[in-house]
């Protein structure tokens, strides 16, 4: 990955300060895949939730539904719609002050379910220690540079409790190179990548799934379950 200019995280809050507070603003555009993204994501993370042993996955135990992190929520769509039906208590980090107010109007009464809306951007934030059942990353790991993200998920790793996952979610480049968007300051990593900073931050893959049913025109997502 080439070295990004002093200016990458400026460029970046930048960039999301005039994206609209709405669905269609979170997705890029294309808010028709808001609600096939969410089933793919549930699938993903209901059997660490429901079932006590996963041999397949390789998670020993049953997850804890107590607390959830969601990483660059924006507006709350997927604290909304995936993470506050199935946890007690769901925090917010954000770092677009005005999308976590406008999280409020859209989440309505499900914003009574948010413990805390954190204003920050991952490279600066911490989670709590041993408080996390699930953290959730969901394109928001192109805003770090490679040293960054591996520093940010040995922070992750240390705010999950017992049996706890780290879940990215994300798109995966096409070529072999990471590949930097100037317009919103954001990289693209190949899978090759995405793994490498995994092994590095000492995390384990213990499951992998490609999201279906995507427009094709989009870059290929891929989900991976993380301890």
């Amino acid at each position: 990955m080439a070295a990004p200019t002093q200016d990458f995280y400026e460029n970046a809050k930048t960039y999301w300060s005039r994206v609209p507070a709405t669905v269609d603003g979170m997705l890029g555009g294309f808010s028709e895949i808001s609600a096939v993204d969410i089933q793919g994501s549930k699938a993903f993370l209901l059997p660490y939730l429901a079932v006590k042993e996963q041999i397949v996955t390789g998670n020993r135990g049953k997850i804890g539904n107590e607390r959830a992190l969601d990483c660059g929520a924006g507006i709350g769509r997927i604290t909304k719609q995936l993470l506050i039906p199935l946890f007690d208590t769901v925090d917010m980090v954000e770092l677009n002050p005005a999308f976590l107010e406008e999280s409020r109007l859209y989440m309505g009464d499900y914003s009574k379910r948010v413990g805390n809306f954190f204003c920050s951007g991952l490279q600066e934030f911490t989670p709590a220690e041993d408080t996390y059942n699930v953290i959730w990353c969901q394109w928001v790991i192109g805003h770090l540079t490679d040293e960054d993200f591996v520093a940010f998920l040995k922070r992750c790793k240390r705010g999950l409790t017992q049996n706890g996952i780290i879940v990215v979610k994300d798109n995966m480049g096409s070529n072999s190179e990471t590949v930097l968007d100037a317009e919103d300051s954001s990289f693209t990593r190949p899978r090759e990548t995405c793994i490498e900073c995994f092994h590095a931050a000492g995390l384990r893959i213990i499951n992998e799934q490609k999201q279906k049913r995507f427009p094709k025109e989009l870059y290929e997502v891929r989900m991976f379950a993380l301890q």
